[in-house]
């Protein structure tokens, strides 16, 4: 039997369909909190939308429409998930000499590249969408029941109607407000208050440049120099988390393999509207090798917040190589 294929209406439906790729990307990272798990969907989601396309009328817009299908696949995903959580979401903070619990069977929450959740246009709208990715914001949508979750993204950082929002979800106006009040008093009660005092650009560099020196010299006393007085670090898989920066200084001073001056290199990321940096560790073979991720929330007190992520398999997202050349000289 041959099948017929319609390669014009492939092509509309690319053309059509391909710009709105980035938005469903950051909407699958916000209810999953996971790069994996986001690419997966918005696969399915375009498979989807590819294979009912002859039936789709136009009652909505194609943008409303692929929303719906990337909702109604993250909500079914989500049945079978717990939500992803980061090591301050699941016990106080713990002695920085103490040994360090690990848990790598959770599903943790993990960074997201900017380049794959980025927005175009005006600078308030990349701006918007940094923020609407942000490593503490997405931790704190993972307390949020699946719809709730569905509800405050579609409405607060998407900005659809509360009357698009009942097509999607296939539920009432009434319902979705209800949902959404819930939601946001959810939010504000397990989203922490930040800092959002941004750096000048140049004055940014500066700081992040001075930060790189002190690991990769090794500097304890000027990594420490480096974090606000009540600073938060964190590094899943493992569950220990520890405050303030005295504390954060001798963390890593206890648990850190490095030893001296150019056993660490670092190599700049951005990840979730955030500066980011791969972390390298010299073996004894004298190669640097991927070690962590970490994710960095800088204000305009210093460094208030570091994600350091140990799943080195995130790397290739961030464009990173598993290991660095050799310095010679």
């Amino acid at each position: 039997m041959t099948v017929m294929v319609d390669h014009g209406a492939d092509q509309d439906f690319a053309e059509l369909a391909d710009p709105y790729r980035r938005e469903l990307y950051a909407h699958c990272y916000r209810m999953l909190g996971s790069v994996h798990d986001a690419e997966d969907l918005v696969q399915e989601t375009y498979l989807r939308a590819w294979r009912a396309y002859d039936r789709f009328e136009g009652r909505s817009s194609l943008r409303t429409w692929l929303h719906r299908i990337a909702t109604t696949a993250c909500l079914t995903a989500l049945e079978q998930r717990g939500r992803r959580p980061l090591p301050t979401g699941l016990g106080g903070p713990a002695e920085p000499e103490g040994r360090l619990g690990e848990r790598p069977e959770l599903p943790w929450l993990e960074p997201v590249p900017d380049a794959l959740v980025g927005a175009d246009g005006d600078p308030g709208t990349v701006v918007a969408a940094r923020e609407s990715v942000r490593l503490a914001l997405v931790a704190a949508l993972q307390y949020l029941q699946p719809r709730q979750r569905a509800v405050l993204v579609l409405r607060d950082v998407l900005r659809f109607s509360a009357a698009e929002v009942a097509d999607i979800l296939g539920v009432s106006v009434p319902a979705v407000n209800s949902l959404l009040q819930r939601a946001r008093a959810q939010l504000a009660r397990s989203a922490p208050a930040e800092d959002r005092v941004e750096l000048p650009r140049a004055e940014q560099k500066q700081v992040l440049d001075r930060y790189v020196a002190a690991f990769e010299n090794y500097d304890i006393s000027g990594i420490t120099s480096m974090f606000t007085a009540d600073a938060v670090w964190e590094m899943p898989p493992y569950t220990s988390w520890v405050r303030g920066a005295e504390h954060i200084g001798r963390l890593i001073r206890s648990n850190c393999p490095a030893r001296g001056p150019g056993d660490m290199r670092m190599l700049p990321a951005a990840a979730n509207g955030q500066p980011a940096f791969g972390l390298y560790m010299r073996g004894a073979d004298g190669v640097h090798r991927a070690f962590h991720l970490q994710v960095l929330d800088l204000t305009g007190s210093g460094v208030a917040h570091v994600a350091a992520f140990f799943d080195v398999s995130l790397f290739p997202s961030f464009g990173l190589p598993a290991a660095l050349e050799t310095v010679s000289g």
